[in-house]
């Protein structure tokens, strides 16, 4: 007999906590359980890609797999496994989970046009990845649940030419998170699009400065105009009624969440999550320092120096005046 079975009945099931959409720096957990039964399971936590298993993954009977400080490296598919007993007696593979993870000042971004996160049915988008160069060497990806991981490039989909991705008709099963990839593999700037047939509600595709201006609306394909007067959600709790806009003007960390609009007749639209990064000031003055530290060696140098001449200097100049004095 085989000292390794799989279990076609217990199934493992993986989350995620707080959220999937993170920034560098952000702590997450992927939380494994096996339905129906909770003592006992071993947890194993693995890349979806060529499913790797990760090489700090074993965490005992916790469950968690906790990442105290997202990298870009995170950014991804997840899956999990459980096992107890002799001889081993494992789950399948749980359902996959992704993370996404943006950078503070990632090399490039994902342009969307029209800009924002959810799109009517049956409409032209374009996606295009942009950096200061202006390069051609970026390639859209995707990962949808009915598509599954995709090239722009090869999808029956969409169209690339250079650095753009074309839909020319949107379908409901577009909805997934879309990227910019280099030819080495590397992932930047994710973006999470939704198709929806119906209400949408248009936010912002990029992280809100703090003290900016936040606007969202309401939008209904067969009205003319499409902003229809709607309520307004944070996380399920009602925070503007009857408006056909909702304006913040002064966005501060506690507006990030997941936003979403509701009329009366023509329904709600899907949830979009609304990022907050830190003011311009401030992410100025950490651009600085971290220039000012990447050449800090010399810098400490020069000073040296500098403060070493002027004390020469000044000895010098005293000396003189003492001979002059006594002459």
């Amino acid at each position: 007999m085989s000292d390794f079975s799989v279990s076609d009945t217990a199934l493992a099931v993986l989350s995620v906590s707080p959220q999937k959409w993170l920034t560098e720096g952000d702590p997450v957990t992927l939380i494994c359980e096996v339905y129906g039964s909770s003592t006992g399971w071993t947890f194993s936590w693995y890349s979806s890609g060529q499913y790797a298993l990760l090489s700090d993954s074993s965490r005992g009977a916790g469950g968690n797999y906790i990442v105290s400080s997202a990298a870009l490296n995170h950014t991804g598919l997840y899956v999990c496994t459980a096992e107890r007993g002799q001889p081993a007696y494992k789950t399948a593979f749980s359902n996959k989970q992704p993370l996404w993870v943006t950078g503070v000042s990632p090399p490039v971004s994902l342009i969307i046009s029209p800009s924002r996160t959810q799109h009517f049915n049956l409409v032209s988008v374009s996606l295009s990845c942009e950096d200061q160069s202006n390069s051609d060497r970026w390639r859209v990806r995707s990962y949808t649940d009915h598509w599954g991981l995709e090239d722009c490039s090869s999808s029956v989909w969409g169209s690339q030419t250079g650095s753009t991705c074309k839909i020319s008709s949107t379908i409901p099963s577009n909805t997934g998170v879309y990227w910019c990839q280099t030819e080495s593999g590397e992932n930047y700037h994710p973006v999470n699009i939704t198709v929806h047939i119906g209400v949408i509600l248009e936010s912002p595709v990029h992280p809100v400065t703090e003290g900016d201006t936040l606007t969202v609306r309401c939008l209904y394909p067969y009205t003319s105009p499409p902003n229809l007067r709607a309520d307004f959600y944070k996380d399920g709790s009602l925070i503007q009624n009857q408006t056909t806009e909702m304006i913040i003007s002064t966005v501060s960390k506690s507006h990030e969440g997941f936003y979403y609009c509701k009329h009366s007749e023509r329904g709600e639209s899907p949830k979009s999550w609304i990022s907050v990064r830190g003011e311009k000031s401030q992410i100025s003055v950490l651009h600085t320092l971290s220039s000012v530290l990447a050449v800090c060696p010399y810098l400490l140098v020069t000073v040296v120096l500098i403060f070493k001449c002027c004390r020469m200097r000044g000895k010098r100049s005293g000396l003189f005046e003492k001979k002059t004095t006594e002459f």
